[in-house]
């Protein structure tokens, strides 16, 4: 048996046995580099199991401490919209929460790449390995990707800083340049339009140069009454007046209406006719039925008042009739 441990093959055949004492003196020396390196690899593994607990719990605190943070946003602000109903009407529920939990996944996702990838390095510096090389590649690697990556680099930080400006939301109607549309969805890459004719726009962020909000804040309704240049001024600026009052009276123009229907004043004179300009405030993306319905009333205050609205055609016809065509 004991032949049998001390013995090592060689090309030539089995050597002799060792003798005892030299078994003896290796297990000695083994036993002895054990001893003098076991508070080494005991100190070692006790500081890699610290540095991951450190890690697994300063992670799980901060990625609670950023969902309570934004839950606590999200409570104030909905807080504040019930006592201010105009910021109700033009900051959605949907929008905020989807904004949020956008903006919450991002910074939960930086915390725990950042804390990870330093308990990764510790453990690694502590086991004794060199980490100038795999830095060095890293880097390397990092540029490379950099390079191949750049749009899609581009595209995520512009995602990135839409999300964070709150520059447009679910739910809003913009116009993105090339394409216009109701927002459906934002990602860090991408956004989704719905178009006029129902077609479904996806548009890089990075490729976005400007981008126009037409939900947010306020619209302005605008339109323009031609009389006769012979018609009375001020009967004309009190039926339109007139016409707006009733119409912010009346549901559901009271809620669409901010404003009270302003006349501006004249915006063209002529030898024929004159143009008043009238203005007025509205609820964002309503500004096109408070035209049509606002027209609609001042056609019909001014045929009850006896003032006819007339346009460039019809004079140019009248001034080119010949007399005998007028009796």
């Amino acid at each position: 048996m004991y032949w049998l441990l001390s013995a090592s093959p060689t090309p030539d055949g089995p050597q002799p046995p060792r003798s005892l004492e030299d078994a003896q003196d290796s297990a000695g020396e083994a036993a002895g580099w054990v001893q003098e390196n076991w508070s080494d690899w005991l100190a070692t593994g006790l500081r890699i199991v610290f540095v991951c607990v450190v890690a697994v719990v300063l992670r799980y605190l901060i990625r609670r401490a950023i969902t309570q943070l934004i839950t606590r946003m999200n409570r104030r602000a909905e807080i504040a919209d019930s006592g201010n109903a105009l910021r109700g009407l033009l900051v959605s529920g949907e929008r905020r929460r989807q904004r949020s939990q956008a903006i919450g996944s991002i910074l939960r996702s930086v915390a725990s790449f950042v804390i990870m990838g330093t308990a990764a390095m510790t453990v690694l510096s502590g086991l004794g390995i060199n980490l100038a090389p795999l830095l060095a590649s890293a880097g390397v690697a990092g540029v490379a990707l950099g390079f191949g990556a750049r749009d899609l680099v581009k595209d995520v930080l512009a995602g990135m800083f839409m999300l964070l400006e709150d520059q447009y939301g679910v739910g809003d109607r913009v116009d993105a340049g090339e394409a216009s549309g109701v927002v459906l969805e934002i990602g860090l890459r991408v956004t989704q339009l719905r178009g006029d004719d129902g077609e479904i726009w996806y548009i890089r962020n990075g490729e976005i140069k400007r981008i126009g909000n037409l939900s947010q804040g306020w619209s302005m309704a605008s339109l323009d009454v031609r009389v006769r240049a012979d018609e009375d001024l001020d009967a004309v600026r009190d039926v339109v007046v007139a016409a707006g009052e009733e119409m912010g009276k009346q549901r559901p123009w009271d809620e669409i209406l901010w404003e009270p229907v302003q006349v501006l004043g004249l915006d063209e004179v002529t030898l024929e006719s004159m143009v008043l300009r009238v203005s007025v405030k509205t609820m964002p993306e309503k500004n096109l039925p408070v035209e049509r319905e606002l027209r609609w009333r001042i056609k019909k205050t001014l045929d009850e008042r006896g003032i006819q609205l007339v346009d460039e055609p019809s004079l140019a016809l009248q001034a080119v009739r010949p007399p005998s065509l007028e009796k």
